[in-house]
């Protein structure tokens, strides 16, 4: 083999086998990861890259932890961002999400098999904790028709005889989101469902090292994306033509150019569409003198979710009075609340001791306060206090965490909505706003 064939090969052809994530070096393989331009602008940024091997086997442990702490034979998986939590692997996720043919079963012993695709069993063999590759989990309608009971049956005997073998013959096996046919078919077996997603919810809320260290990547190659996509609205907006679309396909194309993978919503807006909140990108032109407000809602590098939200005032002229009032409003709301978060904090107590916004914003704020975020938006819920729920959320915030900090604030019957969001770690003794990106200082009164 030649060198330059060889050299075509690498991700990084400055680097040996392995990349500083301690993925191979080889551009053919299997394992999606960042590009060379993403691990360029993290260097450059002096970011410390994650150990993607480390960072595995710590979301194991934690699994395996939470099922022996309740006396659980396992835990089964058809959520693909759980199975992305414990496999790291990805096939066809959002496909997936809506016809699911993927399952991992996680034992008592650790012990962990993968249902995948019957044609793609491979996607995952670059984990070796991944220990089986099978095919057989698909038990939705349009896979199975009406015969949907026998791929039920051979899956759930299959189940059954892991579980014998791994999880010590126990019986109480938690169960994140399965389709129906299948539960029956394991309490058939003899199984008794417990809830998987309060297992995975916990599980997944405590980020190790490695796995904040992937955050702060993913946040880095976000915001540098959001940059993309400011410069080219401020360029463009105003000509006539430039659409709420076309704003926030930058943000697509900057985020997969960095190796992201989806964005979950089309949470962009201009104009008096902003208000109210929770309208969808569409084919609107941007005007002039008029503020543009988002939510990325991203799932970027490492599958990692970076999850923020900015208004932008673009045009000549100056933004009116009340919407500069809404706007150092909203950043008094997400920074006062922010600074309530440390490790032993109680959820409620967030609730009960938030910044409370004016009168007229009440009736159209955020739907929540705070939420956890991790490979997507993740528990716990910090509601208001007009929408908490006694006994939902008493748990104490502990160190690993990571909470994005929110808050919507627009009048109804207004013609603008300001929405603003940061993505907080709750450290040893406080926290870190992991957020870095500006306040428009047009809206913010500067």
């Amino acid at each position: 083999m030649n060198q330059h064939y060889r050299e075509t090969r690498k991700i990084d052809p400055n680097r040996g086998a392995t990349l500083g994530d301690g993925s191979p070096n080889d551009a053919d393989r299997i394992e999606i990861g960042p590009p060379q331009l993403a691990f360029g602008e993290w260097a450059a940024a002096g970011l410390e890259l994650p150990n993607l091997q480390a960072m595995r086997a710590y979301r194991l442990d934690r699994l395996t932890q939470h099922i022996v702490d309740r006396d659980y034979g396992g835990v089964l998986m058809f959520d693909p961002l759980n199975i992305r939590y414990a496999t790291d692997s990805t096939n066809m996720q959002l496909w997936n999400t809506h016809n699911p043919f993927r399952a991992v079963l996680v034992c008592a012993d650790g012990y962990m098999v993968i249902w995948d695709y019957k044609n793609s069993p491979f996607l995952s063999t670059f984990n070796p904790l991944v220990r089986e590759q099978r095919s057989g989990a698909s038990m939705f309608y349009f896979s199975g028709g009406d015969r949907i009971d026998p791929v039920a049956d051979a899956f759930s005997n299959e189940v059954r005889d892991l579980i014998a073998e791994h999880g010590g013959g126990n019986m109480r096996l938690a169960v994140d989101k399965i389709m129906l046919h299948g539960a029956r078919a394991l309490e058939a077996q003899g199984f008794d469902l417990k809830d998987g997603e309060e297992v995975t919810e916990h599980a997944r809320s405590i980020k190790g090292p490695d796995e904040i260290r992937a955050m702060r990547c993913a946040n880095h190659a976000c915001e540098t994306a959001v940059r993309k996509m400011e410069d080219f609205a401020r360029a463009n907006v105003g000509d006539g033509k430039t659409c709420e679309d076309d704003v926030w396909a930058i943000l697509h194309a900057e985020n997969i150019r960095r190796g992201g993978e989806w964005i979950e919503t089309r949470l962009l807006a201009s104009g008096p569409r902003t208000n109210p909140w929770f309208q969808e990108c569409g084919g609107r032109v941007c005007q002039q003198n008029e503020i543009i407000s988002f939510d990325t809602d991203l799932i970027g590098s490492y599958g990692i979710c970076i999850d923020i939200s900015r208004s932008w005032w673009i045009g000549d002229q100056k933004p009116r009075p009340d919407m500069i009032y809404a706007m150092q409003h909203a950043h008094e709301h997400i920074m006062t609340n922010m600074q309530m978060i440390k490790p032993g904090v109680m959820i409620p107590e967030l609730t009960a001791n938030t910044h409370v916004l004016d009168a007229k914003f009440q009736a159209q704020k955020y739907g929540c306060l705070m939420h956890g975020v991790g490979l997507c938006d993740e528990w716990p819920l910090v509601a208001y206090p007009d929408k908490a729920v006694p006994g939902a959320f008493d748990h104490a915030l502990q160190p690993g965490m990571v909470l994005c900090v929110e808050a919507a604030v627009g009048e109804v019957g207004g013609d603008f909505t300001i929405k603003l969001e940061d993505q907080v770690l709750v450290t040893e003794d406080g926290f870190e706003n992991l957020t870095t990106y500006p306040f428009d200082p047009a809206l913010m009164g500067g």
